[in-house]
């Protein structure tokens, strides 16, 4: 059983150009999630993928494996499935670019869920964790899920879900961290996009809408990710108040 992981890294971007370039202490953010994938003890393959040159030069002058793929891709997953096809995996493991701060036990901790799951067709499984503050669950930036008593995913939002109508609710925000059965990505890379998925912009959907199950998995939170410039600022204080604790 082998199990490969893969970063998604596009450099262009309608909220932040060139995002997995812009810099925390000194290095880009993608060599950042990288060096957290790598410290994963399941993980046995980590690469970049990307669809931008610059973007593999970085790569290759940090000592960091990539893989060139197409511009046309809709979503990361997409990009991923590519990457699958030209793999020998088993087990995919998707860890977005823009989470700098990834622990290397939630990588494990998704992986294992899928390798252990006994849910026929499993789609994938992700991460999550809580969401503690007001201003996460109103920020349209931060996904939000909601899921069944047996953790499978039932909806997925920029909005604020559950709206707390008649009382106050939990809220959880869904991380960018994946893993998928090589099957899976090769379902999701053929098939289109539905009404959900395209009005959301939440490319999990793209399973949910066919009846495909998610299992989501509870991890520690991650820090931030990192959507916009705003949100870089945001990263490079937690990065330094973790050095500042390290020294």
């Amino acid at each position: 059983m082998k199990i490969a992981a893969i970063i998604p890294c596009r450099y262009q971007s309608s909220r932040f150009e060139g995002k997995p370039l812009a810099t925390i202490d000194d290095k880009p953010m993608m060599w950042h999630v990288y060096q957290q994938v790598i410290k994963a003890s399941l993980i046995d393959d980590t690469y970049i993928a990307t669809d931008n040159e610059k973007i593999g030069a970085v790569c290759d002058n940090l000592g960091m494996k990539w893989i060139m793929t197409s511009d046309l891709h809709l979503t990361g997953t997409d990009r991923v499935a590519e990457c699958a096809r030209k793999l020998d995996a088993d087990v995919i493991v998707n860890v977005q670019g823009d989470e700098p701060f990834i622990l290397p036990e939630s990588i494990n901790a998704v992986t294992i869920a899928l390798l252990q799951s006994p849910i026929q067709h499993l789609a994938a499984t992700n991460g999550y964790s809580v969401i503690d503050s007001e201003e996460d669950a109103n920020d349209q930036g931060v996904v939000k899920v909601i899921f069944s008593a047996s953790n499978l995913a039932l909806a997925y939002s920029r909005l604020r879900i559950p709206l707390a109508f008649r009382k106050n609710a939990s809220h959880y925000r869904q991380l960018g961290l994946y893993a998928f059965h090589k099957d899976a990505l090769e379902f999701f890379a053929t098939t289109k996009q539905g009404p959900v998925e395209e009005s959301e912009s939440v490319e999990m959907y793209r399973f949910i809408e066919h009846d495909q199950p998610i299992l989501m998995v509870r991890v520690e939170e991650s820090g931030v990710a990192v959507d916009t410039p705003a949100d870089l600022y945001k990263a490079r204080q937690i990065y330094d108040s973790l050095k500042s604790v390290r020294s």
